[in-house]
Parts: C-alpha cells; sequence; structure tokens
C-alpha cells in the first residue's frame, strides 16, 4: 500500500518538474484586461484550490507559475473592481464573457467511448456551435470569438463581444436553451396543411390532413430541423443495415421495425417535398432526432447549472498546462478548427523515452503515432508518460 503511494508520489513529483521546466520558459497568453480578473490555482498534491489572487503585471504570473508549478491554472471570465477580495460581494461585478465549455462527458454513453473518440465526438458539436449558432443564428463578429481546446476532454468558446458582458444569468440561460433546442415546439416547425376534405351534412371538413415542413433554406431552427429531417431520411435509405441506423439514434428494436414498416417510398418522397405524415411513429421520431442531431449537447444533466449561465465562473488558462494530461489549454483559429488534432498540436512535451509501469493495457494514437501498450512495463516518449501518469493509469518506474 505503502509502497503504491510512494509510487503515485514520484509520479507526481516527476510531473511538477517537466511542468516546471515548461512554466520558465512559456510564453503565456493572458485575457484582456487580466488585472480585473481573479486568477486561482491548485497545486500539486493540494486538495483545496488556491483563490481570491490578482496580478497587476504578466511578469508577477510568469514568475508565480514558475515558482509554484500549479496542477491547474484558472481565472475568472467576469471583470471585478478588486479581483483579490476574499468574498464575490467585495470583488464588485463589474460584467462577465460569455463562455461555453463542452466536455466530452456531456456526450451520452461518454463513459463507454475511448478518449480519442470522445475528443472527435465533441469537436463535432463545438463546430455545430460556433459555425451554427454563434456566427449564423446569433451573428457575432468572428473577431469576438476565441476558440481553446481545454487541454482535457472539451473545448472553450469565449464571446469577448462587449454588449453581452451584462447579461445576466437569466438572460444567458435563454442563450443556452436556444442553442440546445429547449422546450422546442413542433407547432413553431411543422403547419398542418388539408390535402383534401370529405362532405359531412352539408359542410367540407377534413379528411386527410400532412404537416408543412419549413423549407431547408429558412434560417434558424425552422430550417434547421428541416435540414435534418432530410439528413436523416437520406442516412436511413442509403444505409446498409437500416435497423441497425435507427437504433444508433437510440430507437429500440421493436419500435425501429414498426418505423420501418411505416417508411415507405412514397412515404420518404412526400418528406423529401416537404410534407411529414401525420404518422406518430415517424413524426415522432424525426422531430426528437432531428432535435438530437442539429442541437448541441452542453450539459451532463438537467440539473447542471451550464458555464454559460454563471456570470462568475473559473476558466482554464490559455496557454496553461492541464494536470490530468500535460496538454496545453490552446488556441485554435476559427478556420483552423477542422484540422486541430488535440493529441498532436496540444502536445508540448519531448519524445524523450521513460520507463513507466501500466495499470491497464491501452492503445492511442498521439503524435500521428499508434501506440498499443500491453506489457506491465513499457518504454514510451515523455508526452505520453506525462499523460498515462496524470491520469493515473500508469507509474513512473
Amino acid at each position: 500500500m505503502n509502497a503504491n503511494l510512494n509510487t503515485f508520489s514520484q509520479s507526481l513529483d516527476f510531473i511538477k518538474k517537466n511542468f516546471a521546466n515548461y512554466y520558465e520558459k512559456a510564453n503565456l497568453i493572458l485575457p484582456d484586461r487580466f488585472g480585473k480578473r481573479e486568477f486561482a490555482f491548485v497545486l500539486f498534491g493540494s486538495k483545496g484550490m488556491l483563490r481570491h489572487i490578482s496580478f497587476g503585471r504578466k511578469q508577477e504570473i510568469e514568475k508565480f507559475l514558475a515558482e509554484r508549478v500549479p496542477t491547474h491554472v484558472y481565472y475568472s471570465t467576469a471583470f471585478y473592481q478588486k479581483p483579490n477580495a476574499p468574498t464575490m460581494q467585495e470583488k464588485q461585478w463589474m460584467g462577465a464573457e460569455l463562455i461555453f465549455d463542452l466536455d466530452s462527458d456531456h456526450l451520452p454513453n461518454a463513459a463507454k467511448i475511448s478518449y480519442e473518440n470522445q475528443l472527435s465526438m465533441v469537436k463535432k458539436e463545438f463546430f455545430k456551435l460556433v459555425n451554427d449558432f454563434l456566427l449564423n443564428d446569433f451573428g457575432f463578429d468572428e473577431e469576438n470569438i476565441e476558440l481553446y481546446f481545454s487541454g482535457g476532454r472539451g473545448y472553450h468558446c469565449h464571446v469577448k463581444d462587449s454588449k453581452i458582458f451584462h447579461l445576466d444569468s437569466n438572460e444567458r440561460r435563454e442563450i443556452v436553451d436556444y442553442i440546445t433546442g429547449r422546450d422546442l415546439r413542433e407547432s413553431i416547425l411543422f403547419r398542418e396543411h388539408v390535402t383534401s376534405t370529405i362532405r359531412i351534412r352539408g359542410r367540407q371538413v377534413p379528411n386527410l390532413k400532412t404537416l408543412k415542413m419549413p423549407k431547408p433554406i429558412e434560417p434558424g431552427w425552422r430550417g434547421r430541423i428541416s435540414r435534418g429531417i432530410i439528413e436523416l431520411v437520406d442516412e436511413i435509405k442509403s444505409s446498409n443495415d437500416p435497423l441497425k441506423k435507427l437504433e444508433e439514434y437510440g430507437v429500440k428494436s421493436k419500435d425501429a421495425e414498426k418505423l420501418l414498416s411505416d417508411f415507405s417510398d412514397e412515404r420518404v418522397d412526400r418528406i423529401r417535398e416537404g410534407n411529414l405524415d401525420q404518422s406518430k411513429t415517424i413524426r415522432k421520431f424525426f422531430l426528437n432526432s432531428a432535435l438530437r442531431k442539429t442541437a448541441v449537447a452542453m450539459g451532463a444533466g438537467e440539473t447542471d447549472e451550464p458555464v454559460t449561465c454563471d456570470v462568475k465562473r473559473l476558466i482554464r488558462l490559455p496557454s496553461s498546462l492541464h494536470g490530468k494530461t500535460g496538454f496545453k489549454v490552446t488556441k485554435i483559429k476559427l478556420d483552423e478548427l477542422d484540422e486541430f488534432e488535440p493529441l498532436r498540436d496540444a502536445v508540448v512535451f519531448s519524445d524523450n523515452p521513460v520507463k513507466i509501469q501500466l495499470i491497464n493495457p491501452i492503445s492511442i494514437n498521439m503524435m500521428d503515432e499508434e501506440f498499443n501498450l500491453k506489457n506491465e512495463i513499457e518504454e514510451v516518449p515523455l508526452y505520453l508518460a506525462i499523460f498515462l501518469m496524470g491520469r493515473k493509469m500508469a507509474k513512473l518506474l
């Protein structure tokens, strides 16, 4: 037991030594008006957070990081008159950036997905958030948007438009609700269209109805849902295994068979023409699935308070290191997001060989190299050793 504790302690000391080397030479990226921000740190071997710290000059922050070598570095998304005051009320809030934090633990069944695939999936969500919603629907200027890889399991987006600095939590919640499609009603998206009538007691009454879909080119959620439905139709019809495809969208086997039996070529043609049948099975599936496909997953649960709504939130400092991976919190240019690979572009440590003891076998691709580690004792590059030790998947030998 004590031997294990000593080994993990040695691993932490090793990580701290390498973090110190990084911070001695790092060219830090500091946030705007950093003198009005609160800074906070988690130190190696400490469970608590060192908070309510402010810096007047860049050199002070650089000296602090080089001397104290924290595991994690944070700063406030808010501006304060007195950022180092010991209570939030005394700090005197002046406003806050609009922050979006997309983490892979927001994904369904995240625990069953490999780290690499988690990063790939959350980047797709992040791409939707930035391009479909923030730039397109909300119309924020590209110059007021900054993108970062968090160094861990996701991405951060900072909206620095001064018009949003003074939004309160409820107003920010409305933005989140829009992006996640919360409470989106069928009546807003589709309009009933009578396709035929019959005469009863001298009056013409509707006999058959269809739901008229919005045109795919319409702005906002109406066009987005319509495009999502058409994409779903194409996916299912072109799939070699439509049942499996439906199950990927969360449809149970029995329901999938019923859905496919209703999914005639004639119905598919009508959907592509913009008419969604009144079949409850089809209607429910397409609305729910298109919503999941086009909305952004931003919270791990209904009771979570998303980062976006918090006007006094702490966020990771750009160019700092993530204590559980050794990766850098990396700034990403908007036009480079698609090509960004965190397991290559956020790596800062060398490939010097390090001997480690694995807790369990692991396969991972890092720095464009595939590692299949099966033996208890392995020699790996420094960057991979720090990643595995930081996640307690290996110990230093």
